[in-house]
């Protein structure tokens, strides 16, 4: 099971928006801590909640999706659905596009449920010294977290290279809940003696003993399928994640759709 913070990473939502759709009855936790309070999800719940967005992001109130969602409707159905708005979408301005990929976005997210992915790899990660800088997001949507890490790498870049520290490996992101949102972090692993100060945050980055690994490919705005692909196959393999995750960005230039990102999740073996 995840906790409210890591099922709001792999849905890419808010854990405020979650807290909601469990109060309007839309989604309830699979389980919830009698003496804490806190609630849980399983990975299986994810596609109900690709549902829900999606629906809303058509235009439906939250009362005609709750309506829909106990209907059941389909794949072949939602998809026609979502053409249909996708039209509509097309002819409006700049809102209007930006809606459309998340909408997109999400229903490849639909599209890959039950595809459980042969490329998971079970590796040991070692620990990181990163020259980092972080900012704030609003939430985990790619619409968020997408400007923030696009507006940190440069100024990391700039201030590596002043700083005259040697980067050691490829460019690496990670993400944490926050009263104000989502922080995010990113940098690169560099060679620095400890101590030392610089422009730019150093950060020891712990080891995973065991991770698991999937290869993402293409755009960052579509990562959320991938996330999720390796969420069931944590599950469904007996792992738990342990709520650590990183992006390794392997290949990264002018054109999105050659882009190579490892994504890596700490796990070890449920109890």
């Amino acid at each position: 099971m995840f906790n409210i913070g890591e099922f709001a990473r792999l849905g890419r939502v808010s854990v405020r928006m979650l807290r909601h759709y469990d109060a309007l009855g839309l989604l309830r936790p699979a389980r919830v801590d009698p003496v804490t309070g806190y609630r849980y999800y399983e990975a299986r719940q994810l596609s109900r909640l690709n549902r829900l967005l999606a629906l809303k992001d058509l235009g439906l109130s939250l009362s005609e999706v709750g309506r829909v969602l106990e209907e059941k409707v389909s794949i072949t159905e939602l998809h026609g659905m979502l053409r249909l708005r996708r039209a509509e979408l097309e002819a409006q301005v700049a809102e209007g596009m930006a809606r459309l990929a998340r909408v997109e976005a999400r229903l490849r997210m639909i599209e890959t449920e039950g595809i459980m992915p042969a490329d998971v790899v079970i590796k040991s990660l070692p620990a990181l010294r990163v020259a980092e800088l972080s900012g704030i997001a609003e939430s985990y949507e790619s619409g968020k977290i997408g400007p923030v890490v696009q507006s940190l790498f440069p100024e990391v870049w700039r201030r590596i290279q002043a700083a005259g520290l040697a980067v050691t490996g490829p460019a690496i992101s990670y993400y944490e809940q926050v009263p104000e949102g989502v922080r995010v972090h990113a940098g690169a692993p560099v060679n620095t003696e400890p101590g030392k100060t610089y422009d730019v945050d150093i950060v020891d980055l712990p080891a995973f003993e065991e991770a698991a690994t999937i290869i993402h490919h293409g755009p960052m705005d579509t990562v959320g399928a991938t996330y999720q692909q390796l969420a069931r196959w944590i599950e469904e393999n007996g792992y738990r994640s342990l709520g650590h995750s990183r992006e390794v960005y392997l290949a990264y230039g002018d054109d999105p759709s050659t882009w190579v990102t490892e994504v890596q999740e700490a796990i070890s073996r449920s109890v």
